[in-house]
């Protein structure tokens, strides 16, 4: 468990979790799943020191779940935001994304890694409760990008696109930005997906080797349509929070009305990001499903070509061995059977009329590659 006092004055880690609210700013408390489950009455107890309110036991029950989908829910007093996020470390993604001669083994190591959990946000007026899996990288991130914006060492671009180099004026507001970061990792794995997906596709396409990685095919088939229910979920709890959101009270100070506008903004940024992870999943399913189908298409193309070509064989020597099938009668009386020259004869309209079909069959492009 880690406690942090965010306030206009700075960012600062408190050693533990205080009796009282500060005077100033609020309380972002970033505790881990496993350790929320050990003892949740501890964390009870504080937030109703501070807020005169404890959380629901159901909402306490879905922040320990592992397998809870995205969502939102609101009571009078805090907001409860479950939001899935990727759980593929950076390693494997750069790992397959730096491969320039990406083959079907690592496209099967690059699907593995794609794997999410939940991350709890519980928003009060001025506490902000957030449960992580043990693994998750949020917290720390965010801790150390609030450090260097109170110790002015904040970079504006961070991978080259600008941020906030502000402190967060609220729970809500961190929240949100905690969210966007989230998202943001759904946006990389776009790269990663279409790589992987464009790899595939030339497996499928290549004409001198057959495909056999089909499971590769489904399980990636089956990752996009989870992905899509995941950003469904989380377009569906955003959208639940905006529509929340314009409910609260209205205020009449300026800096607390630019304060609630500068929250919609970002949620309709954080949504807008959504939608562009779905869209392109959609996409990518529609893509998959082309190729598949394009690749029955070439095969059944190809065994056509193989068709024709062996019926024009046939049609070839079909008179050659009806030739050879009259000269092959027990008769006396045929032409050019006694005859010294009749074998060369014979021979020569053969291959003349071999030759002759084949050249028809060339002219009206039976046979050769040309289209």
């Amino acid at each position: 468990m880690r406690i942090f006092h965010v306030s206009p004055e700075g960012f600062e880690e408190l050693p533990g979790l205080p009796a009282e609210l500060p005077a100033t700013g609020y309380l972002w408390v970033g505790v881990a799943r496993g350790e929320f489950e050990a003892d949740p009455a501890r964390l009870q107890g504080c937030l109703q020191a501070w807020t005169s309110g404890q959380l629901v036991d159901l909402h306490v029950s879905d922040l320990l779940n592992p397998q809870l989908p995205s969502h939102f829910e609101d009571t009078s007093w805090y907001d409860v935001l479950v939001f899935r996020r990727l759980a593929a470390g950076a390693g494997s993604s750069a790992l397959f994304l730096d491969d320039a001669h990406g083959d079907l083994s690592s496209a099967r190591r690059a699907l593995e890694a794609i794997d999410t959990s939940p991350v709890g946000f519980v928003v009060f007026d001025r506490v902000l409760l957030t449960v992580h899996p043990a693994d998750c990288l949020v917290r720390e991130h965010f801790a150390q990008r609030y450090t260097q914006i109170a110790q002015g060492q904040a970079d504006p671009r961070v991978e080259g696109r600008p941020v906030s180099v502000r402190l967060p004026s609220s729970p809500a507001d961190q929240m949100l930005r905690m969210v966007n970061h989230i998202v943001d990792g759904y946006l990389e794995l776009r790269r990663l997906l279409t790589r992987q997906f464009g790899v595939l596709q030339q497996a499928l396409f290549n004409p001198r080797a057959r495909f056999r990685s089909w499971q590769l095919l489904l399980d990636s088939r089956n990752t996009l349509h989870l992905l899509e229910d995941i950003c469904e979920d989380q377009r569906n709890a955003i959208q639940e929070w905006i529509d929340a959101l314009q409910e609260w009270p209205q205020e009449s100070a300026p800096q607390a009305r630019r304060e609630r506008e500068l929250l919609r903004v970002r949620s309709r940024d954080v949504l807008e990001h959504i939608e562009r992870v779905l869209s392109h999943v959609r996409r990518l399913e529609s893509s998959a499903e082309t190729a598949v189908q394009m690749h029955f298409s070439a095969q059944s193309n190809r065994t056509n070509d193989i068709m024709r070509t062996l019926t024009v064989l046939t049609a070839i020597f079909l008179p050659l061995n009806l030739i050879t099938g009259i000269f092959g009668m027990n008769f006396d009386t045929l032409p050019l059977i006694h005859e010294a020259k009749g074998v060369w004869i014979t021979l020569g309209l053969m291959a003349a009329l071999g030759l002759g079909l084949g050249l028809f069959f060339w002219r009206k492009r039976y046979l050769g590659t040309r289209h």
